[in-house]
């Protein structure tokens, strides 16, 4: 489903284009939600406690600062997401475990993979606002993803 030239068409002066090049790893290409946002490096203890509470109508945005290093997200964090109705997860880092993540139905996005573990110490910051590639992430905003990329608005257009 092409949610975005849609939601273009229609809200153009609504939303931007978040530009950077994700791939898609979950099994529902196109999601959307309010955004809930988590700031990590190489630990994703946060990302787990997140992921454990209702997810009903949010996509988590985790800003790992881009390393390709550590999987912030693996087949069993993106089993909580699913089990705790997630929309979706966006991870500006990479993920691991993909042959299972890819028939998940939840939302995935990253920049790639890695097969290693992230430290777990409780590092990181949740429910704060991100620069990424030089857009502001706000928790409480709304991000709208398909195949053709990501696009985000102050309020729920669709």
């Amino acid at each position: 489903m092409d949610l975005l030239p849609d939601i273009c068409d229609q809200f153009e002066d609504k939303v931007q284009l978040v530009d950077i090049d994700f791939k898609n790893f979950g099994g529902k290409a196109c999601f959307y939600g309010e955004i809930v946002t988590v700031r990590c490096y190489k630990d994703n203890s946060l990302v787990r406690e997140v992921l454990q509470q209702n997810g009903k109508g949010k996509v988590l945005f985790i800003d790992g600062n881009g390393s390709r290093q550590k999987a912030l997200l693996g087949d069993q964090v993106a089993t909580l997401a699913v089990e705790n109705q997630w929309e979706g997860v966006i991870v500006y880092g990479v993920i691991r475990d993909v042959g299972a993540i890819q028939t998940m139905p939840l939302g995935l996005k990253a920049l790639g993979t890695s097969p290693f573990k992230t430290e777990k110490r409780g590092a990181g910051e949740q429910q704060v606002s991100l620069t990424i590639n030089g857009k502001m992430i706000s928790p409480g905003d709304y991000i709208y993803a398909d195949l053709n990329g990501l696009l985000m608005s102050k309020e729920l257009l669709i």
